[in-house]
């Protein structure tokens, strides 16, 4: 992993690229603060394919979800 501040990514753009395109994640700071993260294509694709898994995987009562939404939708009377 590398950290950057957002002048020295600016300046060197070329350099954090290349280390993506090998693998490596880049976290931008601005002020002493992350402010974003840079990662390959490939890594955001499995990280957000794990997500959905873990979202899958939760037991989910489809029923209490639709009541659920339907509320907003009655009159308060």
């Amino acid at each position: 992993m590398m950290i950057a501040n957002a002048t020295d990514f600016q300046n060197n753009f070329g350099r954090y690229l290349q280390a993506v395109q090998e693998g490596e994640e880049v976290i931008i700071l601005k002020n002493g603060k992350e402010t974003a993260r840079l990662i390959s294509h490939e890594k955001s694709v499995e990280f957000l394919s794990q997500q959905l898994r873990g979202i899958l995987k939760n037991d989910r009562d489809e029923k209490a979800i639709r009541e659920e939404r339907l509320k907003k939708y009655e009159d308060p009377d």
